[in-house]
């Protein structure tokens, strides 16, 4: 069973872009936990999604998948019952996972000390606090710790993972049925082909999420 935990505030894409490769495993369920089963509005207040079980119903379960959200994932990494589970969950994982500023829980539960790992770019010197050191690649993995950059590298993190799970030619298979062929209208998708204007407009426009 995969876990894909959901908390207020969570960023959509971080949760559905590994869900999306990882549901189309053979002999693979997806499941969404919250602290109780039920609705989780996501970061922008415009979408809900529905966790199908509380996190404390899955307690061990196979691979464990923490998206991100600017705001809500740092009160998520200073949530004990959040923190709690996550660690409890990584014991007895095959592979426990984070996409985005979902890293900063694995840090919280003590997942990342002394490994390297990734996150968004605009929360990576946040890492330190947990004893990691942040690197700016589009999926870090260590043993199995998989950390992801921000919110479309969740789709390169699952199809890394599919990987894993199911062997190399499934997780192609798996790319080219959700035709993840990324051609992006502008090289602006990180921070080392982004012109300052548009780093400077990115700062702005996440601003309203309010970084701590």
């Amino acid at each position: 069973m995969v876990a894909v935990l959901l908390y207020p505030g969570f960023t959509a894409l971080d949760a559905v872009g590994p869900y999306e490769v990882l549901a189309r495993l053979p002999d693979t369920r997806v499941v969404f936990v919250g602290r109780q089963a039920g609705p989780v509005v996501a970061d922008t207040g415009a979408l809900t999604m529905v966790a199908e079980q509380a996190m404390d119903e899955v307690p061990e379960p196979d691979v464990v998948v923490i998206p991100g959200g600017l705001q809500g994932s740092f009160a998520a990494a200073a949530d004990a019952g959040y923190v709690e589970w996550v660690h409890t969950a990584h014991v007895t994982s095959s592979w426990t996972t984070s996409v985005c500023t979902g890293a900063l829980m694995l840090g919280a539960a003590g997942i990342l000390r002394g490994q390297t790992a990734t996150t968004h770019w605009a929360a990576k010197d946040y890492l330190a606090r947990y004893g990691a050191t942040y690197v700016a690649e589009r999926v870090v993995e260590n043993d199995r710790v998989i950390t992801a950059a921000g919110v479309s590298a969740g789709i390169d993190m699952g199809l890394r993972l599919a990987a894993h799970l199911a062997g190399p030619a499934v997780a192609e298979a798996v790319q080219l049925a959700i035709e993840y062929d990324p051609q992006p209208p502008y090289r602006a998708g990180s921070l080392r082909t982004a012109s300052p204007e548009a780093v400077q407009l990115a700062v702005d426009l996440m601003r309203a999420e309010t970084l701590p």
